[in-house]
C-alpha cells in the first residue's frame, strides 16, 4: 500500500513537469485572444453609455477630496478543493475588507469574484460564507459596488441572479459592467473609468470553448496536479499584450484613467509592478542610494511580484492601472486605492497592508492640464 501511494505521488510530479506548461499554453491560445479593434470599440461604447445614460450599464459617481475607494478584482472564489485559486488568499482578503470597512472606504468589486466556470453556484455560495458576510458590511453602509467579469457573467445574464444576490447579501443590489468616478483636479474635470477588462477578448465575448475547456478539461487537471497558474511564470506575454491594448485606448482619451482587472497582472501608471521596480532601481543607482538599491534588489531576488518586462507599455501617459488579483499562488492579494488625493497599488501579505506604488491623482492629468 505504501508503495502504491509513493508511485501515485511520483506519477503526479512527473505529469506536472510534462503537461503543465503545454496545457496552459493551449488554454491561452484558444481562450485569450484580445483584439484591439474589438476592445477599443467595447470600451468606448461602455464609457459613452455610462456617461450619457447612467444606471443600466454602470454607475457614475462624484469623487471628492474626502472620498475613499478600494478596488479588488479576480478573487475566483471556489469550493476549497485543489482547483480553488482563492483558498490561500482568503485570510488576506478578509483582513483587507475588515480594514477598509473600519476606515469607511467604498468597495468596488471589479469582477470575477466568483469562479463559475469551474464550479456550481450553490457550492461556491456555501463555501464562501465568511467573505460574503464581510462584503455585506460595506453594503450596509451603502458602500459596495459589484461589477461582473467573464467568470461570473452569471450575475449579468441569469434571470434569477437578482434573487440569488438578494439571498446572499440580504437586500437587492445592482450588478454593473462599469463605473465612472468624476473628479476635479486643478480645476479640470477628470474621469476614472473602471471595468473588469474582458470586453473585446474572445475568451469572454461568446467563446463557449473557453468555458468548456476550463470546466471539463483544465479544472479536473488542475485539481489533480494541484497547480495555481496565477504566478509570474505563466502567460505574461499574453497578459502584457492585453494590458498594452488597454493602455492604447486610454492614450487616445483626454483626462481619463482606466482601471481594470482580468489579466491578474498588477499595473500602475501604465507599467507592470516589475517594470516599476526596475525603473526605481535605475533611479536609486544614479543617485547612489545604497539603502534603496539593496531594498529593491532584495525584492527582485525574492521574486515576490507579478509581471514581466517582455512587453513594455509605452508609458508616455500614466493612464492605465490594473488591480492584479486576489488569488496569487502565495496567498497575497493586490488592489488599487484612491484616497487623500493619491492613487496607490497595494498588496496584502500576512494580513498586513503594503503600499507598492503611489502617486498624486493630479499626476494623471494630461500635460497641458497639469501645468495649469
Amino acid at each position: 500500500m505504501r508503495h502504491l501511494i509513493y508511485l501515485y505521488f511520483r506519477m503526479r510530479k512527473l505529469l506536472q513537469k510534462i503537461f503543465s506548461a503545454p496545457i496552459i499554453r493551449m488554454a491561452n491560445k484558444y481562450a485569450s485572444r484580445p483584439d484591439q479593434v474589438r476592445v477599443h470599440k467595447a470600451l468606448s461604447t461602455l464609457f459613452s453609455n455610462i456617461q450619457n445614460r447612467p444606471g443600466k450599464k454602470g454607475i457614475k459617481l462624484n469623487f471628492t477630496p474626502s472620498s475613499k475607494v478600494i478596488i479588488f478584482s479576480d478573487q475566483h472564489k471556489g469550493i476549497r478543493d485543489y482547483r480553488d485559486d482563492f483558498a490561500l488568499s482568503e485570510k488576506n482578503y478578509l483582513a483587507a475588507l475588515d480594514y477598509y470597512n473600519k476606515e469607511e472606504y467604498l468597495y468596488c468589486n471589479l469582477g470575477d469574484s466568483e469562479e463559475l466556470w469551474k464550479n456550481k453556484l450553490d457550492d461556491v455560495l456555501k463555501c464562501n460564507t465568511a467573505t460574503f458576510e464581510a462584503e455585506k458590511l460595506f453594503l450596509k453602509r451603502n458602500a459596495f459596488i459589484k461589477v461582473f467579469g467573464n467568470h461570473d457573467l452569471y450575475w449579468a445574464n441569469a434571470p434569477l441572479a437578482g434573487l440569488t444576490l438578494e439571498k446572499v447579501y440580504g437586500q437587492r443590489i445592482k450588478i454593473y459592467e462599469g463605473v465612472i468616478f468624476k473628479m476635479t483636479l486643478r480645476k479640470t474635470p477628470f474621469y476614472v473609468f473602471l471595468t473588469h477588462g474582458h470586453q473585446g477578448d474572445l475568451q469572454s465575448d461568446g467563446n463557449l470553448f473557453s468555458k468548456w475547456f476550463v470546466s471539463v478539461i483544465w479544472g479536473p487537471f488542475q485539481s489533480y496536479l494541484r497547480i495555481n497558474p496565477n504566478t509570474p511564470a505563466y502567460d505574461n506575454q499574453l497578459k502584457s499584450e492585453h494590458n498594452t491594448i488597454m493602455y492604447n485606448w486610454t492614450a487616445q482619451q483626454s483626462n481619463l484613467a482606466l482601471i481594470t482587472g482580468h489579466t491578474h497582472q498588477p499595473v500602475f501608471n501604465s507599467l507592470t509592478h516589475l517594470e516599476q521596480l526596475y525603473m526605481n532601481l535605475s533611479t536609486a543607482k544614479k543617485g547612489g542610494n545604497k539603502e534603496e538599491i539593496q531594498k529593491i534588489e532584495a525584492l527582485l531576488e525574492a521574486g515576490n511580484f507579478s509581471g514581466d518586462t517582455s512587453s513594455r507599455l509605452d508609458y508616455s501617459k500614466n493612464t492605465y492601472f490594473n488591480s492584479g488579483c486576489c488569488c496569487f499562488s502565495d496567498g497575497d492579494i493586490t488592489g488599487i486605492e484612491m484616497e487623500g488625493g493619491k492613487i496607490r497599488l497595494i498588496k496584502w501579505k500576512d494580513a498586513s497592508r503594503v503600499i507598492l506604488e503611489e502617486c498624486p491623482l493630479e499626476h494623471l492629468l494630461d500635460t497641458s492640464s497639469a501645468l495649469k
